[in-house]
């Protein structure tokens, strides 16, 4: 198993390590070894998170394992969570929206504000989920991510590993999954009798979830549409900018 260095800074040397390692197993070997609690998978629970907490399971280390709860997500995903807890043992860190803050934009904005405007959606998420992962961030030197660049056009460009710089501290993100592809991902799962959401199964027409946010904001997509088409629908973006569509999370931090 290639190992990276032992040194706990957060440098470009540390970054190019990760781009050299080839395995995403032994990504999370060396990392969890090096940083132990300050480092964690962050996950909705989709394919990509449920491949990386079984590969880190393997490792017979201590690991981390993060979710922002943003007090709005599906009862399914809610049970899958506990589902993923008994399976390997351990306990998922539901990271949640400060109270007063929430309280404080749906006396404002309303319950659904979303539906209002785009820079609505975009404060919803902010404080449900941007926020909440800031607080996260302050806990953490590596944040692991299930991102994969045939996700979407907007991610299609992504790093494997980057340094995040706008935080009190440096923080080194990385996606040791990012080059692998859906199908990937699934054969991966089917193989290894790994538990899935049941959202991200078709149904018999052929519609699936391809992604695990808010219940409101987040329906299913159809056979041909672009996986970011079942966000925020009532925007009617073009197809060509249905891709485009993000919460922030990974673009505001």
């Amino acid at each position: 198993m290639q190992a990276i260095s032992t040194s706990s800074t957060i440098d470009e040397s540390l970054r190019q390590e990760v781009l050299l390692t080839a395995g995403p197993q032994d990504i999370l070997f060396s990392l969890f070894k090096r940083f132990k609690e300050r480092a964690a998978i962050v996950t909705s629970g989709q394919l990509s998170g449920m491949v990386l907490i079984h590969l880190a399971a393997e490792n017979h280390l201590p690991f981390r394992v993060c979710t922002l709860d943003t007090l709005r997500l599906f009862p399914e995903t809610y049970t899958f969570l506990e589902q993923v807890e008994a399976r390997y043992g351990i306990q998922i860190e539901r990271i949640q929206p400060d109270a007063q803050e929430a309280q404080r934009m749906v006396s404002q904005h309303g319950e659904y504000l979303f539906f209002d405007s785009k820079a609505k959606q975009e404060h919803c998420c902010n404080v449900r989920k941007v926020r909440p992962m800031q607080r996260l961030l302050k806990t953490l030197d590596v944040w692991i991510t299930g991102l994969r660049r045939d996700q979407s056009e907007t991610r299609g460009q992504l790093p494997k590993a980057e340094i995040i710089t706008s935080m009190a501290h440096p923080i080194l993100k990385v996606s040791p999954l990012i080059q692998w592809t859906a199908e990937e991902a699934w054969q991966f799962i089917h193989d290894n009798d790994i538990p899935v959401n049941p959202l991200l199964t078709p149904d018999a027409h052929g519609h699936v979830y391809e992604s695990l946010g808010c219940m409101t904001c987040t329906t299913p997509i159809r056979p041909g549409e672009p996986k970011r088409a079942g966000r925020w629908r009532w925007q009617n973006a073009p197809s060509a900018e249905e891709n485009a569509k993000e919460c922030g999370l990974h673009y505001s931090i």
